[in-house]
């Protein structure tokens, strides 16, 4: 599976994509109003990468250990203190509406932290490049 995600902005339009192998889809994002960027900020993306990819995995995993839930929420928190510096302390926290035992869903929640994806690879660091070759216009 291969998933990317493109920004493109200027003064006159803001737009978002994101694409998972052939299947693409818009996101509205607005633009800041000064139309230089997005209003939303990297930070809060990453978050929100953390919270969707754990909520996600939650419905897959609970499938598979036939544990039933009705909902869930996932809040994601990090502290950035400063231009170029990398977040700290991010940590983050399910609840789980569930007619399950708390036994099962501290099962689910524990068994879901070990395979979430987006966790795994911030928690093995993993290397980012910038392609300089393929970054003009």
């Amino acid at each position: 599976m291969k998933i990317s995600a493109t920004v493109s902005s200027s003064a006159a339009a803001h737009e978002v994509m994101v694409r998972t192998d052939d299947r693409s889809q818009s996101l509205p994002v607005p633009g800041k109003n000064n139309g230089l960027g997005s209003a939303v900020n990297g930070g809060e993306f990453l978050m929100l990468a953390l919270a969707t990819c754990y909520c996600n995995d939650l419905y897959r995993e609970a499938q598979r250990l036939g544990i039933p839930i009705d909902g869930a929420q996932v809040e994601a928190v990090a502290e950035f203190e400063g231009v170029g510096l990398a977040a700290r302390n991010i940590t983050y926290r399910a609840k789980v509406r569930s007619p399950a035992s708390a036994e099962d869903i501290a099962r689910l929640l524990r068994e879901t932290d070990a395979v979430a994806e987006v966790h795994n690879t911030l928690r093995a660091g993993v290397p980012v490049r910038l392609d300089v070759e393929a970054s003009g216009l």
